[in-house]
């Protein structure tokens, strides 16, 4: 398999996890403070910051960067409000 295939593969497998993420909000099947929600935003947005690096797109890598830290302190305050 091309290095190229991967990289298109990991790309696409990105944007789905961040548009179904966006259905199941959009749809009140999980809210934004629920953890499957934020991993999905969270799994997704690496997949798209490998991706648009690979493709020198910095623009776009920026706001996955973004999203990914949004969706690390969302996580992080879940399972903090979880042990208390």
């Amino acid at each position: 398999m091309s290095e190229v295939l991967i990289i298109e593969s990991i790309g696409w497998i990105g944007a789905i996890l961040v548009l179904y993420a966006y259905f199941l909000n959009s749809t009140n099947k999980v809210d934004s403070t629920n953890g499957y929600y934020q991993w999905l935003n969270l799994l997704g947005a690496l997949c798209l910051i490998l991706h648009t690096i690979y493709n020198n797109a910095l623009p776009s890598a920026f706001v996955n960067v973004i999203w990914t830290i949004v969706a690390i302190y969302s996580l992080f305050r879940i399972y903090k409000n979880k042990t208390h």
